[in-house]
This record gives structure tokens, sequence and C-alpha cells, in this order.
């Protein structure tokens, strides 16, 4: 069984990490449904931006759009309604206001 260690100790990485680090880009390059599933996941789990969660995919935003619409899930586009947009301008002026 190979270790990231071994890597290391191989001098042909710096660390343990960009072992783990390389590995994981190979895994999604060759694995690309992988990188919506984990997208999909953080974009639900963190609270991930589309556009951030489009970019971890590999897809547009658009595209993503539809892949969340495909696995049931709402996909968060800002403001509903101009209530909610007006109270989000709002809060992003009281925020401003308060900084140095």
């Amino acid at each position: 069984m190979l270790k990231a260690r071994d890597f290391v100790e191989a001098r042909l990485y710096n660390s343990e990490e960009d072992v783990i680090q390389d590995g994981l880009r190979h895994l999604l390059r060759a694995r690309p449904e992988l990188r919506i599933q984990l997208a999909i996941h953080r974009y639900q789990t963190e609270n991930l931006s589309l556009a951030k969660a489009a970019s971890l995919a590999g897809v547009s935003g658009a595209q993503l759009k539809d892949i969340l619409l495909e696995h049931g899930i709402q996909p968060r586009l800002g403001p509903e309604t101009l209530d909610e947009a007006e109270k989000e301008v709002q809060s992003l002026r009281d925020y401003f206001q308060t900084q140095p």
C-alpha cells in the first residue's frame, strides 16, 4: 500500500499535503462527475455561492443551476421580491457605515 509519506521521503513532493492535493486534482480530472457531486454538496452545506460551486464543478452557472434543479435542489438566486432586495441594500449600507 502506498502512503503519502513515501512520496515525500522519495523527494517527489515537499509535504504529504502536496501529495494529497495532487492526488485529489488527478482524481477529479479522471472522474468529473465527482466534481459535480462535490460542488452540489458544498453548495448545500457550506452556503457556497452558485458561481463558486459552478467553478468547482467545472461548469457554467447556468449549467449548474440546471443540474441543481435535476437533483431537486432549488438554486439560491438572490432576493425574490423588491422588499427583500431593499432589505439587503439597507443591510449593506448599515454594514459599510460601521466600517472604519
